[in-house]
């Protein structure tokens, strides 16, 4: 029995892991008995239309047109249709697709076989036609580069409909991930522009991001913040169905996209930003799905009367890139919540942030990982040595246990009263082992977390991975923890049984198989972690347990 507690915590530790978010999280109770109906006002037609302009086959592009202006700034490279004004691929310069790290990361596209867009326009108005995502507008030029002495580069995008001047501008700023997104609107008419919104859309695929294994669980799908709310994930399945519910009036927050390593969120209050929802401007979430595996998810912004031959303009910054901790906290308010840690975030997150303060000491985040699990061990020492106590206790005890089998043969329950007896006398509990490692499983899967959703260890180098965040490529540190999981059976209580012993002994190995397809930095937290627990049960094993016995007699 007692053999079997190593197997037995990394086998509740993974069931957590991999089942927890998958199949027993609860969805939030915002999200259940709530009506499946949205109301139609709530989402302007112009969104839903996007659909016409897609085929029945869902693995091809949204059709367009018109001409593409292109900016690169020293962190993306955008790709601008001049209808509808929409961001048709957006590239990460500082980040490598999952496999090929010369390529960049395509974090919006509108390819042949993924669509993921940021659209906007303008509804209502009465009978006079407003610019949308299907307008044409027209610009100076079509190529943009930041250069050394400037700071941003701003796109304009012009439109003119019914004596309505609309001015589209996209502002991208050095070393931001930022594209802050304004309509200027010239009421040149002789009556009100009543009834006026602005709508602020993404619209994508349900599919998760290239180079995601379904052996590591990760979200992808939408995802909102408000001071209300708090920190909402939605599935795609949802939004299909309409099986959700979202505020309908907010001030604070943000709405989009998040998957692993990445998000896409319209942001209502970014740091250094004036407030979007304010004089006399309301905001509200939409979410709708528009068939062919597609769903668009963003916000809708009420416009006050636009007097005639006024101007009246509105500005939501669109946020497009890592979620890097540092650049998050620097944008805007809770944006750290996107890198997800699920149920343990109170244990990830002061994790993650004392693994930053390694990086920053040795600047490496291979080493980083080894000092943090280093001093997680330091720290529950105290309980592993209760528990490693108790197995060594149950160790020594393997002898009188064979003793009182061979006494008693196949009387289970003689055995059983003998063997309860002995721990009596002994003062051995026989699942004290077990209780100190089960409070460790919260740590150990905050660490798991944190470490799973870090995007600073894409690209991360240490010895020979070129990649923490991918598998080892030769397979080194899966194999070297295969052969610590093996040994470390051996400084366990073996069965009485023999076929449970040789079970015993092939089960680590067989399960250790898994980490082959693990991310790097992961494996190499598990095998530090082994090694080290080895180390502590070796000494408790031969040096404390024995000096306690030494001092009994």
């Amino acid at each position: 029995m007692d053999s079997r507690r190593l197997i037995l915590f990394i086998a509740i530790s993974l069931g957590l892991l991999f089942v927890w978010e998958k199949y027993i999280n609860p969805v939030p109770e915002s999200k259940q008995n709530v009506s499946k109906t949205i109301a139609t006002n709530d989402i302007p037609s112009s969104l839903s239309s996007t659909n016409q302009m897609v085929s029945n086959n869902s693995t091809v592009n949204v059709i367009k047109v018109g001409q593409v202006i292109t900016v690169t700034t020293d962190v993306m490279q955008v790709q601008i249709n001049t209808i509808g004004g929409d961001i048709d691929s957006l590239e990460l310069l500082n980040h490598g697709e999952v496999g090929n790290s010369k390529q960049l990361y395509k974090l919006l596209q509108n390819s042949n076989n993924r669509i993921f867009i940021a659209q906007t326009g303008l509804i209502g108005g009465g009978q006079i036609a407003l610019p949308n995502h299907h307008t044409q507008y027209t610009t100076d030029k079509t190529n943009y580069v930041l250069q050394p002495n400037q700071d941003s580069i701003v796109v304009n995008l012009t439109a003119n409909e019914s004596g309505i001047e609309v001015t589209k501008s996209l502002t991208f700023k050095r070393g931001s991930y930022l594209v802050d997104t304004t309509y200027q609107i010239q009421n040149n008419t002789n009556n009100s522009l009543n009834g006026v919104s602005a709508y602020w859309s993404l619209l994508r695929d349900d599919e998760a991001p290239n180079g995601e294994t379904k052996l590591v669980h990760t979200f992808t799908g939408a995802a909102y913040y408000t001071n209300n709310t708090k920190f909402e994930k939605v599935k795609f399945d949802d939004i299909k169905k309409n099986d959700l519910s979202y505020p309908d009036i907010t001030t604070n927050g943000w709405i989009g996209y998040i998957q692993h390593y990445f998000a896409t969120l319209w942001i209502l209050n970014a740091n250094n930003y004036p407030p979007v929802c304010a004089n006399g401007v309301t905001c509200r979430f939409s979410f709708r799905s528009v068939g062919n595996n597609l769903v668009s998810v963003g916000l809708l912004t009420d416009l006050p009367v636009i007097a005639p031959h006024s101007k009246q303009s509105i500005s939501v910054p669109l946020f497009a890139g890592p979620e890097e901790y540092s650049v998050l906290i620097k944008t805007a308010p809770h944006l750290e919540l996107t890198k997800d840690y699920g149920w343990v975030y109170i244990f990830a997150t002061p994790l993650f942030w004392l693994l930053v303060k390694l990086f920053n000491i040795v600047n490496n985040w291979g080493y980083a990982i080894i000092l943090l699990t280093l001093l997680v061990k330091i720290v529950l020492y105290p309980l592993t040595r209760a528990s490693y106590i108790s197995m060594a206790k149950m160790k020594a005890l393997a002898p009188k246990i064979e003793k009182l089998k061979a006494e008693y043969g196949d009387d289970k329950v003689k055995l059983q009263a003998a063997m309860m007896q002995m721990y009596k006398s002994e003062k051995v509990n026989p699942i004290g082992g077990c209780l100190p490692m089960i409070l460790q499983i919260p740590v150990f899967i905050g660490l798991y977390w944190a470490l799973l959703s870090s995007v600073e260890l894409r690209g991360a180098t240490f010895l020979w991975i070129k990649d923490l965040s991918n598998p080892d490529p030769y397979y080194i540190l899966p194999i070297i923890l295969a052969v610590t999981m093996f040994l470390q059976t051996f400084l366990n209580p073996p069965p009485t049984d023999p076929v449970q012993a040789k079970m015993m002994r092939i089960m680590p190995v067989a399960f250790s198989i898994m980490f082959f397809f693990f991310p790097a930095g992961l494996v190499l937290y598990w095998l530090i972690n082994n090694i080290l627990s080895m180390s502590q049960q070796y000494y408790v094993n031969n040096h404390v347990t024995l000096r306690k016995i030494k001092s009994k007699k």
